[in-house]
């Protein structure tokens, strides 16, 4: 997990996408077991023995299967890259749950630390539509990749402002499942033009609901700031918005009428504190002042340590006590292991356990809970 920028062999790679396509792990669960077990390949190892220990049936994909997804992948002319190669995403390292894999078609030539996210409305107005084409343009030409989510309305025009200058189209489904149907052709052009599709999601994953959000946090992830162009009082854009105030990146907010709903949403980030913007050069001018090369910017995605672990198994008594301990309100682990007096490396066991389980649940700052 060191990143130091050194690429993963096959069977690294191999490995990493058996663990992280296992039934129930997750970025943070595929980090604390690589992190317990020192490499993925003896993760992957170890989870039969961790599975039997929680009663739990789920199912790791084969050798061949995770080099059938590879091979499919590559067939797209696309590739897989670990959350410690060279060319992952640099911005998208300091996020809470950073992916592991992540699937990209094209980019190789993007600049991928100067990135601006474009969100709003599906339903936008033609006017919502000009401006994020107006500060897609601007912010391109003043050297930012633009990022945004392949959805119609305010995402659908950055994205075809910025084909010239650069564009990365994050996806809620695999690569061979486009969303929304009319922006296939569109998908293509970002990547011939230079641009990039980013998904972490499973080749042939169709996507659901509940997969935007989870979208969204990359696309604010991959973002030094996010830019809200029109969005209602409750819509996924301001679900991006939230996430990234949660990554520490900075949230920007275009006025609108309060006589129309889709401007609701900016003009009440505004009053929350979100900057407001009338062009390009207002976000520029904040962003200049970062300079993104530094990690100490952000917060690191959390790698759990080693130490500590112990050999005996946990007992039913300290599960017992863990779970009484949780609630459906996320909590830091570190005021688990106070609470309970449980040793931090049993903890970790427990709660892998747990999450393997499907009875925990992660949030940014390494916070869990309950699932409900």
């Amino acid at each position: 997990m060191a990143r130091d920028g050194i690429a993963l062999t096959p069977s690294q790679r191999t490995a990493w996408l058996r663990l992280i396509r296992t039934d129930n792990v997750g970025p943070q669960t595929f980090r604390q077991l690589v992190s317990r077990e020192g490499s993925a390949e003896a993760a992957v190892d170890a989870l039969p023995g961790l599975l039997k220990r929680s009663n739990t049936a789920a199912r790791t994909p084969s050798i061949a299967e995770a080099e059938d997804e590879i091979a499919g992948t590559e067939r797209l002319g696309a590739r897989f890259v670990g959350s410690g190669e060279p060319d992952y995403p640099p911005l998208l390292r300091y996020i809470s749950g950073a992916p592991p894999l992540v699937a990209i078609a094209g980019g190789t030539n993007l600049d991928w630390w100067h990135a601006v996210a474009i969100v709003g409305a599906r339903n936008a107005s033609t006017a919502g539509q000009k401006f994020a084409q107006m500060l897609a343009i601007d912010l391109g030409e003043a050297g930012y990749t633009v990022v945004s989510g392949l959805a119609r309305g305010i995402d659908t025009a950055a994205h075809k402002a910025a084909l010239r200058t650069g564009t990365v189209a994050v996806l809620a489904g695999g690569l061979n499942h486009i969303y929304p149907h009319e922006n296939i052709a569109l998908a293509h052009h970002i990547v011939e033009n230079g641009g990039a599709l980013l998904t972490e999601m499973p080749l042939g994953w169709e996507p659901r609901a509940r997969d935007f959000p989870r979208r969204n946090r990359l696309v604010s992830g991959l973002s030094l700031g996010t830019v809200v162009v029109e969005a209602a009082k409750r819509s996924g854009s301001l679900i991006t918005a939230r996430l990234a105030l949660e990554q520490n990146r900075e949230v920007f907010a275009v006025p609108g009428s309060p006589l129309d709903p889709r401007a609701e949403g900016g003009n009440a980030l505004i009053q929350q504190g979100a900057k407001l913007i009338t062009g390009a050069a207002d976000i520029i001018e904040t962003l200049r002042e970062a300079d993104p090369s530094r990690s100490s910017l952000f917060e690191p995605d959390w790698l759990p340590e080693n130490d500590g672990l112990e050999a005996a198994p946990p007992s039913n008594d300290e599960r017992a006590r863990l779970i009484d301990a949780l609630s459906f309100t996320p909590i830091p682990v570190d005021d688990v292991i106070r609470s309970t007096g449980i040793a931090i490396g049993r903890v970790q066991t427990l709660l892998l356990e747990l999450d393997l389980e499907g009875r925990v649940e992660w949030s940014s700052g390494q916070l869990v809970a309950l699932r409900p």
